[in-house]
């Protein structure tokens, strides 16, 4: 199979075709160091650095005795003149003279110059290079790594600052093979730290890996280095790590992180790649890495098992169990990178990022990265952010609620980017016309990706294309999202709400074609129609059919097609919906049906009963209500199908400082974090569950980790629970049998019977 073309597209993968760089680092004021990989084989070699700031008139550098070289960039945009220097001292003294100057600071939108402070996004940005050319994801050096950790009696979890909570054990293991196990059993802490740096200097990795890497075992590490004096020399030049608290945004997530630099090496959480992953998939009951490895079958058959609780014991009686488990830890680490991490490395080939900062970068700044490089490497002037308010988005409706049998989904293929390539729209500020052509070539290179990915007989070749296609999948849709923003320099509002208007436009004459040709919609999502056909289209071939004169009925360039048919709809309310097809399988859709603020034996009771509702078996629901009931009487639900989990979404001490000033009510959450002793902040979850003997508490005084759960003293509070089980229940209450809760279910009777009596 041929190579695609896909490098030979300047725009998307950098001007500059240098293949085998695996690292950009600064290495002195005026240049640039240059890992590049060839096989087994690293080489470096050093390039001049000249750093640049755009800005709206030359006048404002007027002042600045400094030398620097300014350039007039073509057309009307604000920033109209390229300033470069040699080296980043000069930068940063330019960009110090212009804060002054203006009275703007450099990272206010509104400032008349433009600065960006990671000076190897600079270099990227103004020669054209990207990371990762010619190499493949397995030719990428890549060490996993993970420890275990003591913890003195009496605390439920290790310390770095308690003097016993020493380090137990290290594992290591490249994705080339080679694993080792750096043990404590007879060796010190501090000659166990020396090894490990030794070790990274002879195994020389371009990527580290692990998971929950920043947030712990690379805090824990450090802080035990620093207990013994001993410097972790990681950098490719002998350094230490750089340090600093950071922090990045997952869908609503904020995830605040322990950032550690490392000159030369990347450095990659596998947690932060779950959280990625779950953000379309809401499937994760855990982001833990043993439960993350069983979702995805990565954990092997036999795989070790070692509760945190037990580790002191395995290091003391069965060592090389303990090491065994360790290892298996990387190994999976290792496996849950290459399933996950796969995309996020081809992005790293496209825009002008570091491996380490692509994970934490959001797809529209990368795309606006795109632009701002093709614009400076064609010296043409860049529009400044315009700010923006809200705007209409897509359409979506419920015309049918309760089971609908026959359903049929249609969806226009990537309809807000197909409405833009159609209607020949782009923004107000790309004068350069580069949207729209590099919006068409994302699409017809993701379309060949895929037919690549269908005929490729070659597992790892299919894992190339699949990946590929993924990801001109993510950044085509991207392109949408970017024009909406208010902070990127080529986003326009009013063209965001321009396409919107239009896609609201096309909904509306596919679901009137479809009425007049007998079919009934039942649900509108944004991009697709979920309809029950006309009486006459019975067969998979009569819907194609259908479907085909729907295309045929559209504007040149939005093609829908048929997505599925399904035995049967739930249509619970809008953006909220459950599908069976015809193997049975059964699809949920929207926070009210499977929310993860609902425990988990709420989500498979719900999951239970629409099934039921949808096979027609609606009569059968009266029995699972009575048996859950029975479950939670007689402590039959795991704790982990009661418990929360959830994300701390600021620290615990911004938390109490809020409900000392009345600004935010107590919640179980975070009082259990401040209870525990340990170091928690943003991003972090926890799982607890509700105690006590009535059904109304105050649960944020009543609950417990799951993890300090005693199976043999079961102590949740059943009352609670039930109640929450009914009150799921009475939602339903106008789809259920009857049109009421089922009868008969332990004597107890409806919330609407309670109050009628009351």
């Amino acid at each position: 199979m041929t190579p695609l073309a896909l490098e030979e597209n300047e725009v998307l993968f950098g001007a500059d075709p240098l293949e085998g760089i695996v690292a950009v680092e600064r290495s002195g004021d005026r240049s640039m160091r240059l890992f590049l990989r060839h096989g087994k084989k690293l080489v470096t070699r050093e390039e001049p650095f000249v750093s640049f700031i755009l800005v709206e008139d030359e006048t404002l550098m007027k002042g600045f005795k400094s030398p620097y070289k300014a350039e007039p960039l073509s057309g009307a945009n604000e920033y109209k003149v390229l300033v470069l220097f040699e080296g980043w001292d000069l930068c940063q003294k330019a960009r110090d003279h212009l804060q002054k100057r203006t009275g703007e600071s450099a990272s206010s939108p509104q400032a008349p110059y433009l600065y960006i402070s990671d000076p190897v996004h600079q270099f990227l940005l103004l020669t054209g290079k990207t990371l990762f050319k010619g190499l493949g994801f397995k030719g990428l050096h890549r060490l996993a790594l993970d420890i275990e950790t003591a913890c003195a009696p009496g605390f439920e979890f290790s310390n770095p600052e308690r003097e016993e909570d020493r380090i137990l054990s290290i594992a290591l293991m490249e994705n080339q093979g080679h694993s080792e196990v750096i043990f404590g059993k007879n060796m010190g802490e501090r000659a166990m730290l020396l090894a490990l740096n030794e070790a990274i200097g002879r195994l020389d990795p371009d990527v580290i890996e692990g998971h929950n890497l920043f947030n712990f075992d690379l805090e824990y590490l450090r802080a035990r280095a620093g207990r013994h004096g001993v410097p972790l020399a990681w950098g490719r030049d002998g350094s230490t790590p750089r340090v600093r608290r950071s922090r990045f945004t997952v869908a609503e997530r904020i995830i605040d992180f322990t950032r550690m630099d490392i000159f030369g090496r990347h450095v990659v959480d596998t947690l932060f790649l779950l959280q990625y992953y779950d953000v379309t998939a809401r499937e994760m009951e855990s982001y833990g890495l043993k439960a993350a490895a069983q979702h995805f079958g990565l954990a092997e058959e036999g795989r070790t098992y070692i509760e945190g609780k037990d580790i002191q014991w395995f290091f003391d009686h069965d060592p090389e169990s303990l090491k065994k488990y360790n290892l298996e830890d990387v190994k999976e680490t290792l496996a849950l990178s290459e399933l996950l991490g796969y995309p996020f490395f081809l992005q790293t080939r496209i825009f002008p990022y570091s491996y380490q900062n692509i994970f934490v970068r959001g797809n529209a700044t990368k795309i606006n990265a795109l632009f701002l490089r093709e614009y400076l490497r064609q010296k043409a002037s860049v529009p400044k952010p315009k700010g923006g308010g809200e705007f209409e988005g897509g359409y979506t409706d419920v015309f049918v609620t309760g089971v609908v049998p026959h359903v049929v989904h249609c969806d226009v293929a990537s309809l807000y980017p197909s409405i833009l390539l159609s209607y020949s729209l782009k923004p107000a500020g790309d004068t350069l016309n580069i949207f729209l052509p590099l919006l068409r070539d994302l699409r017809d290179f993701r379309l060949e990706a895929k037919r690549r990915a269908k005929e490729a007989k070659d597992p790892h070749e299919h894992d190339y294309y699949e990946a590929l296609q993924q990801t001109f999948k993510i950044l085509i849709n991207s392109f949408y999202g970017y024009l909406g923003t208010n902070l990127h320099h080529f986003a326009d509002q009013a063209l965001a709400a321009e396409v919107t208007r239009k896609g609201r436009e096309i909904i509306h004459q596919m679901i009137e074609w479809l009425v007049k040709e007998g079919a009934q919609p039942v649900e509108i999502d944004t991009d697709g129609i979920y309809f029950v056909p006309p009486e006459r289209v019975k067969t998979e071939e009569q819907v194609r059919e259908l479907v085909g004169r729907l295309n045929e009925s559209l504007a040149e360039g939005i093609e829908v097609s048929m997505d599925g048919r399904y035995q049967a709809m739930f249509s619970y309310k809008r953006k909220n919906y459950a599908l069976l097809d015809w193997k049975g399988e059964l699809l949920i859709k929207g926070s009210a049906l499977r929310s993860r603020g609902m425990e988990k034996y709420l989500r498979d009771f719900l999951s239970e009963m629409i099934r039921l509702l949808l096979e027609g078996r609606a009569g059968e629901i009266e029995s699972l209500l009575k048996k859950t009931m029975d479950d939670l009487d007689h402590h039959r639900i795991p704790i982990s199908g009661l418990a929360k989990t959830e994300a701390l979404s600021e620290s615990p001490d911004i938390y109490k400082e809020k409900v000392k000033q009345g600004k935010r009510n107590p919640a179980a959450l975070y009082e259990l974090a401040l209870a525990s002793g340990r170091s928690y902040r943003a991003g972090d979850q926890l799982s607890y569950y509700v105690t006590g003997k009535t059904k109304k508490v105050k649960v944020y005084e009543n609950s417990r980790l799951a993890s300090l759960y005693e199976p043999e003293n079961p102590d949740e509070n059943v009352p609670y629970y039930q109640d929450k089980l009914m009150a799921l229940v009475e939602k339903f209450e106008s789809f259920l049998p009857e049109g009421g809760v089922p009868a008969g279910q332990t004597g107890k009777k409806s919330r609407k019977e309670r109050s009628s009596k009351s």
